[in-house]
């Protein structure tokens, strides 16, 4: 296990030869499966199982990703010990679709993924045979999650979230933001187009992304894209960003109802998610006597918003820090 956390340190030194080794040798035992989702919406998912293994580890994404993306993040988990399920969230990855231009990030209520994951919980995780439960979940993914939890308080034993949907950054002003979002629900023209800024799908070089700083990762999850079309997901919808605003509001409003192990993981140089956010919920969390762990956010230093797929020095971080949280509640 020590040996296997060092190597998370210097993996992008020979990080070829280890995607095209161990990790797609790894990537072959998985099985895949989906489940009916609200209104009839296939949702796929994937688990990688191994006798003996009382642990398991939940994965919920964030927005426009696919399990396959987190291919590495499963085989470090897994070499750990733990067995690992991976969600695709409806309208990305490989579940389906809610408007015929496939490109379009929309969702019709945004509890839909949290009846999503609740129905996936009770048919796939709650009746599994482990001892201990956790979700580690991204962005997108950790508003859902703590959603779910609010409604199903003993669900899982503890929760690791990386930069956490909690506030999304627009760079316009909430008294423009607000009235546009509720002026284009009574026009489906716009309420289901891009939101503004935003288009379809398409592949940006890594000097101008501000996801990651692991050159290495970010050619990878590229390469998944550009080789397999069902993937993509361009921006979101003028609907889906009004969903998503209010879903952010609503997991802080229940906050104090939630007092599951909770562990903030946040990115230092952010550009996606409001960070201010993170430490609202955790003094709220706090304040109903049930406090995060450390009392606030774990921050990395240096980090983008995709914290998991990092450079070497700072996904360790937070890998090591993710790991030992869950230990701690074993």
């Amino acid at each position: 296990m020590f040996r296997h956390k060092k190597s998370w340190e210097t993996r992008e030194k020979a990080f070829a030869a280890f995607t095209m080794g161990p990790l797609t040798d790894f990537w072959r035992s998985r099985e895949e499966a989906e489940f009916t989702g609200v209104d009839n919406v296939p949702v796929r998912f994937v688990r990688f199982c191994a006798p003996g293994n009382d642990r398991v580890i939940v994965v919920c994404p964030g927005r426009i990703e696919s399990y396959i993306k987190y291919a590495e993040l499963a085989y470090d988990l897994f070499h750990l010990g733990y067995d690992v399920l991976i969600i695709d969230h409806r309208g990305q990855g490989l579940s389906g679709r809610m408007l015929a231009d496939s490109h379009r990030g929309h969702v019709v209520n945004f509890s839909d993924y949290v009846d999503d994951l609740a129905a996936f919980w009770e048919q796939e995780v709650a009746s599994g045979p482990w001892r201990k439960r956790y979700i580690l979940a991204h962005s997108m993914g950790g508003a859902i999650s703590e959603l779910f939890l609010q409604r199903s308080p003993n669900a899982c034993d503890a929760i690791a979230m990386c930069a956490p949907m909690f506030g999304i950054i627009i760079r316009l002003p909430e008294w423009v933001v607000r009235p546009l979002l509720d002026w284009a629900e009574s026009y489906p023209r716009f309420r289901e187009g891009y939101a503004l800024g935003t288009g379809s799908w398409t592949a940006l070089p890594f000097a101008i992304n501000i996801l990651t700083h692991s050159r290495e990762r970010y050619r990878r999850n590229l390469r998944f894209y550009a080789d397999e079309p069902r993937l993509r997901v361009g921006g979101p919808t003028m609907h889906w960003v009004r969903e998503g605003i209010q879903a952010g509001e609503q997991a802080l409003a229940g906050a104090a109802k939630d007092a599951t192990p909770t562990l903030i993981l946040q990115a230092e140089d952010e550009h996606v998610v409001d960070n201010r956010m993170h430490q609202r919920f955790c003094e709220i969390r706090a304040a109903a006597g049930h406090p995060c762990e450390g009392g606030k956010p774990f921050v990395i230093r240096g980090a983008y918003h995709e914290i998991l797929f990092e450079k070497d020095a700072m996904r360790a971080v937070a890998l090591n820090a993710i790991v030992d949280f869950f230990d701690r509640h074993n």
